[in-house]
């Protein structure tokens, strides 16, 4: 067997190696989360029928796309609408949703306390604790500053 130099080999590589297919993943990102996006349009016009103010529309929109996205999550679906989305599946609120859901179904054969509820926040916790620390500082930081006015 011909021993290769290294660049030759990395020409052989290159030819082996898939080409990227960008274009058609931008077009689903922004076609699933184009969608995601819709469909909270839709539920959101839908809630100010029933004649609640901006901050219960606000609040009634998350918590039904969460709910949506927890749901699909937990039916495998969102997982598949995930793999065809890529970013525009993860950015989301259903994201969120989805990547507090998925960790808990992977571990729900260890039942609900070490199972479910050990590893629901695995991934969505480091988020949590440091996006409600930071807040906390940010809003001293303002009640500090805001007073010497």
């Amino acid at each position: 067997m011909d021993k290769m130099n290294k660049k030759d080999y990395q020409k052989y590589a290159e030819t082996k190696v898939p080409k990227p297919t960008y274009f058609k993943n931008i077009m689903y990102a922004f076609l699933v989360g184009g969608g995601i996006c819709t469909l909270g349009q839709i539920i959101r016009n839908s809630l100010f029928k029933f004649g609640l103010d901006e901050k219960a529309v606000a609040t009634g929109t998350s918590i039904i796309l969460i709910f949506i996205g927890a749901f699909l999550t937990g039916i495998g679906v969102y997982d598949k609408i995930g793999k065809v989305g890529g970013a525009g599946a993860a950015i989301p609120i259903t994201g969120f949703a989805n990547s507090i859901v998925s960790p808990a179904m992977e571990f729900k054969r260890e039942g609900y306390i070490f199972g479910v509820a050990a590893r629901m926040f695995s991934i969505a916790g480091p988020v949590l604790v440091y996006g409600t620390g930071s807040s906390i500082i940010v809003g001293l930081l303002y009640l500090i500053f805001k007073k010497g006015r």
